[in-house]
């Protein structure tokens, strides 16, 4: 299954606009995505949650993690070709 080029560059261009304040930012971000991309599984987290992974892609006000769930558990994976899912964690302003 795995994120194709073409996915990657939409989770930049959603993902990396800078959100304007007091705005639901990349909360609209990820509606959008999940318009376009169905079949993927997107999940969305506080950073704090994931302080102890390291980040597919670092955003303005998001990081993103991709996850492999091929296996009976998923799992975190640095390889779009394994990726059938994204985490999207929030930062909070003072992060």
């Amino acid at each position: 299954m795995g994120l194709g080029t073409d996915e990657l560059a939409a989770i930049d261009a959603l993902l990396g606009e800078e959100p304007a304040p007091a705005s639901s930012g990349n909360a609209d971000a990820l509606a959008r995505f999940r318009l376009q991309f169905p079949r993927l599984s997107v999940t969305r987290c506080d950073a704090s949650d994931v302080d102890f992974e390291t980040p597919f892609r670092v955003f303005p006000a998001a990081s993103v993690f991709l996850v492999d769930a091929s296996e009976h558990c998923w799992r975190f994976t640095s390889d779009p070709a394994r990726a059938t899912g994204i985490v999207v964690a929030r930062r909070s302003e003072r992060q």
